[in-house]
């Protein structure tokens, strides 16, 4: 084998040129070199000679291979024959370690006329040496790598009638780097900024914005470079690339959820669920790392009512004396009312921003450990 031009795995074929060597003897064509002035090897036209009809079972093309070849012929009847070949054949293809794949391609030798009472095959040389000398004839710096050849013999039975064959197992391997530079590092260098945008505060109106920019350029990243994706089966790269795009999805619905019950807390929050809040018990208690940390004489679990989202910084009046309109607004029972409502009404807000903040924990968790999952496998498909 001195070159393997494409592998399509949407047709499941394998091209590549082959350089076939056939000797075997023929008893009619013998002479005696010292009745021939010492001649003891002549070139003869390949169309003049008898050729053993010798074909490759998985070819899937018409041969082209040149007219006018010469085969060598000494004074005992042994015959060698050699031929180039462009060989285009079927190929059972595994593609879902695609870019790390590799794939084992057959090549059948066998006769089409004559059984084993006539033509016998066997080997001239050692697999062993056939494989080292194809990996030194491939130079091509091409998409796939010749791993090794490897050969069995067997008969293959047609009703009464037997024939040999000789079956090559030719073992290549995919190089994944160009893959792996132009559709897993782009890949993983947008699920790394969208990780990054949790530490965007969850009430700041630019995160959704953000995510939505993130989620349309991964989609015009998948369409640009659909076409070095394979067109049939599903390679484990298309599940990562459906995982991400998940991800991404979820995150802007989580960060949409998370906007609107801000919006709901600081205005009118809903009462919780008890096993909701005996799950943020559960997750701010000492034992966890609490992402916000209850500040000393605040009985909610989440920041203080001077930090929540929607609500302004109390302003200290210093040095200003109340008029009288003033004192009686501040000591009238409807404001005292509200305060009391107001007082009532923040530890279920804190509840609430406590919630968002353990479901952008969550998720941001969940980033780290799909991130975290890719590099290990990627790096273990790639040594192996």
């Amino acid at each position: 084998m001195s070159a393997i031009v494409e592998v399509d795995a949407q047709l499941q074929l394998m091209t590549s040129f082959l350089w076939l060597n056939v000797i075997w003897y023929n008893p009619f064509i013998r002479w005696n070199p010292e009745e021939c002035g010492g001649i003891r090897k002549i070139s003869i036209a390949a169309e003049y000679l008898w050729l053993p009809d010798i074909f490759i079972e998985e070819f899937m093309d018409v041969d082209q291979t040149a007219t006018g070849l010469m085969a060598y012929v000494n004074s005992e009847g042994l015959i060698k024959y050699d031929k180039p070949m462009k060989v285009v054949s079927i190929c059972n293809l595994d593609i879902f370690y695609f870019p790390f794949d590799e794939q084992n391609c057959t090549l059948t030798f066998s006769s089409f006329i004559y059984t084993v009472e006539n033509v016998v095959l066997g080997m001239e040389k050692k697999v062993q040496e056939i494989s080292n000398t194809s990996q030194n004839l491939i130079r091509s710096k091409g998409e796939w790598v010749l791993l090794g050849i490897h050969q069995r013999m067997m008969k293959m039975t047609v009703g009464t009638n037997q024939y040999d064959q000789i079956i090559f197992h030719v073992a290549i391997r995919r190089r994944p780097r160009l893959y792996v530079i132009n559709l897993l590092v782009p890949s993983g260098f947008l699920v790394a900024i969208d990780a990054l945008s949790f530490y965007l505060p969850a009430e700041s109106e630019n995160r959704a914005p953000f995510k939505m920019t993130l989620l349309l350029g991964y989609n015009v990243f998948l369409l640009m470079m659909n076409d070095l994706l394979p067109a049939t089966g599903t390679p484990l790269i298309s599940v990562y690339f459906a995982l991400c795009l998940s991800l991404m999805v979820v995150s802007l619905l989580e960060t949409i959820f998370i906007t609107y019950l801000l919006h709901l807390a600081t205005t009118q929050p809903p009462p919780m669920p008890q096993w909701l809040h005996s799950l943020l018990l559960y997750w701010a208690s000492p034992r966890k790392c609490s992402p916000t940390v209850p500040q000393k004489g605040n009985k909610g679990l989440g920041p203080t009512p001077n930090h929540l989202p929607g609500m302004k910084e109390p302003v200290e009046l210093v040095g200003k004396v109340a008029g009288p309109r003033e004192a009686e607004l501040i000591g009238s029972p409807e404001s005292r009312a509200q305060e009391e409502q107001e007082a009532q009404r923040q530890p279920l807000v804190d509840l609430w921003v406590q919630f968002s903040h353990m479901m952008d924990t969550l998720l941001f968790r969940l980033y780290l450990l799909f991130m975290a999952t890719s590099v290990v496998t990627v790096i273990i498909l790639w040594n192996t």
